[in-house]
C-alpha cells in the first residue's frame, strides 16, 4: 500500500477516534460540554483538510505531525492521572480506555508516516548548486 494511503487511513482514524474521544469526556463530564467545543471542531476542519486536500506538501505533512503529536498527548494525560479510574468501573469504561489506546496507536503511526514524508519530499528536493565558470 502507497504511503500517502495509509497516511490517510491512519490520520482518519485518528480523527475519528479523538471525535469519540471528547464525546466520551463529555459524557463523562471529564471535559465541559459548551462553545469552547467549536474551537475543537475547527482544529478537526483544518486536519481534516490537510488528510484530504494537502496530501503530499509539505504543509500537509506538518499540519498531520503537529496534530499528531497533539494527539499523542491524550492517551498519556488520560493513563497518567484523572481519567482510567475516573468513572470507567460505569458503562462503557471499556470503549473509554479502549479508544485511549487506538488514539494513541494511529496518532503515533500517522506521526512516523508524516516524517517520512516530510524526509522524502527532502531527499526529492534538487540541490541548488552554483556552477562555478
Amino acid at each position: 500500500m502507497k504511503q500517502n494511503v495509509l497516511l490517510t487511513v491512519a490520520s482518519l482514524l485518528t480523527i475519528l477516534f479523538s471525535m469519540f474521544h471528547l464525546a466520551d469526556d463529555i459524557n463523562r463530564g471529564m471535559s465541559p460540554g459548551g462553545l469552547l467545543n467549536l474551537i475543537v471542531v475547527v482544529v478537526w476542519v483544518v486536519w481534516l483538510y490537510a488528510t484530504l486536500l494537502l496530501a503530499g506538501r509539505r504543509s500537509g505533512y506538518v499540519i498531520l505531525l503537529l496534530m499528531s503529536l497533539l494527539m499523542m498527548v491524550i492517551p498519556v494525560i488520560h493513563l497518567r492521572g484523572r481519567g482510567v479510574g475516573f468513572g470507567t468501573t460505569r458503562s462503557g469504561g471499556f470503549f473509554f480506555v479502549w479508544t485511549l489506546l487506538a488514539l494513541g496507536v494511529t496518532a503515533l503511526f500517522s506521526g512516523i508516516l508524516s516524517v517520512r514524508g516530510l524526509w522524502e519530499l527532502r531527499s526529492a528536493q534538487p540541490r541548488n548548486r552554483t556552477a562555478s565558470t
